[in-house]
């Protein structure tokens, strides 16, 4: 199960999933890339989770308990 860190993450993900469609995942991973590059570890592994809240957030199967 993936863990979604708070509001931030979602609403982060949820901007990226409007404004890119498709292709959200890639701008998170090339905005990781870019905080990876300036050397910021902390934006760098937000937008990692950011892509993987994406994917959670786009899979059409459902994980977990349904309740």
């Amino acid at each position: 199960m993936p863990f979604i860190t708070g509001r931030k993450a979602l609403a982060d993900a949820a901007l990226l999933i409007e404004t890119y469609g498709d292709n959200a995942g890639f701008e998170a991973a090339a905005r990781a890339e870019s905080s990876r590059d300036n050397g910021n570890v902390i934006r760098f592994c937000h937008w990692r989770q950011i892509e993987r809240v994406i994917v959670t957030l786009t899979e059409q199967e459902v994980r977990g308990t349904i309740h």
